[in-house]
């Protein structure tokens, strides 16, 4: 189940797991060039509404987050904040996996 809407929430950057990098590298070239878009979008303020991020119920510490990449894919990131070496705070969002909506609901 998942919370639509951001909560405000403004990335400066984003950060790849080695799943995330997997299950990417297995994709055909249209959909990774697609999800290359939707991560720009990622980094827009406020997000763009195809983007149709959310919040994942019942995750928390940290929280999960989705974005559509396509009616029935899907990204799940969490969020972390960051202190840079000017000791300046940033929320960085960790992709964890890119997968079909029923796989990333089931395991985010």
């Amino acid at each position: 189940m998942t919370v639509v809407g951001s909560g405000g929430i403004r990335f400066d950057s984003y950060d790849r797991t080695n799943r995330f990098e997997k299950e990417y590298k297995r994709l055909e070239a249209p959909m990774r060039e697609r999800v290359r878009g939707k991560l720009v979008d990622l980094l827009k303020q406020p997000f763009p509404p195809g983007l149709a991020f959310e919040k994942l119920k019942g995750y928390s510490n940290p929280d999960f987050y989705t974005f559509h990449v396509t009616g029935n894919y899907k990204v799940s990131l969490a969020v972390e904040k960051r202190v840079d070496k000017n000791e300046n705070t940033q929320t960085v969002a960790v992709l964890r996996r890119i997968a079909s909506h029923n796989e990333i609901d089931r395991a985010p």
